[in-house]
């Protein structure tokens, strides 16, 4: 009996462990959405009020998510409207350029995008061609992310892994970076450091599970 009990037992702590990182991967997929959303389009007046109020700590992701929610509640619609236009769209070019292919190389439209056009290939995924925006912007590669990360991507185990070591991690930290520091942010700044926070922490995780 001391035995079934402590098969029952065993049982039962693996279900926990289960259900922990199952609520893991369901926050990092949120935080993956979430940066994928914001850099894909200006947030809205209800995603404001939305983000605005979103929690914090004082946990290296909990600050600069606390500070993402302050910058929510301190913008307008139409003032983060005129932002996004002056960091990612522009007079012929925003102030920043969230593409791989250039980040990686200097230039748009090269191998990088290549590499990232095979990689949804083998996932399944197709091109919507409603899309304007080349497979290799950020929000595009955080929305795949955030997809692998909670399953909604039915892809091998380690598939996660692999395409934020191909198509993130060379660049994605230094470009959150380049937006905490851009002329033009102000909303956009707490949204560089909870990104840069997240890369490195995603950075360390993956590094362990290797």
């Amino acid at each position: 009996m001391a035995t079934d009990h402590a098969v029952e037992d065993l049982h039962d702590d693996r279900a926990r462990v289960s259900g922990i990182v199952d609520e893991v991967d369901h926050g990092r997929a949120q935080l993956y959405d979430l940066l994928a959303v914001v850099l894909g389009r200006a947030p809205d007046g209800d995603l404001l009020t939305l983000l605005g109020g979103l929690d914090g700590d004082d946990s290296p992701l909990g600050q600069p998510l606390a500070a993402v929610a302050r910058a929510s509640r301190e913008v307008t619609a139409e003032a983060l409207a005129r932002e996004y236009h002056d960091l990612f769209i522009g007079v012929g070019r925003g102030e920043l350029l969230p593409y791989a292919s250039y980040y990686r190389t200097g230039f748009l439209n090269e191998r990088p995008l290549a590499r990232v056009r095979d990689d949804l290939r083998e996932l399944g995924i197709e091109r919507d061609p409603a899309m304007t925006e080349p497979e290799d912007h950020l929000a595009i590669l955080l929305d795949c992310m955030a997809g692998l990360v909670s399953g909604r991507i039915e892809a091998e185990p380690d598939a996660a892994r692999a395409f934020f070591g191909r198509h993130l991690e060379p660049w994605a930290g230094r470009f959150f970076g380049d937006l905490e520091l851009a002329k033009a942010a102000r909303f956009y700044r707490a949204v560089g450091s909870l990104g840069r926070a997240f890369v490195e922490i995603e950075t360390q995780a993956f590094a362990m599970d290797a």
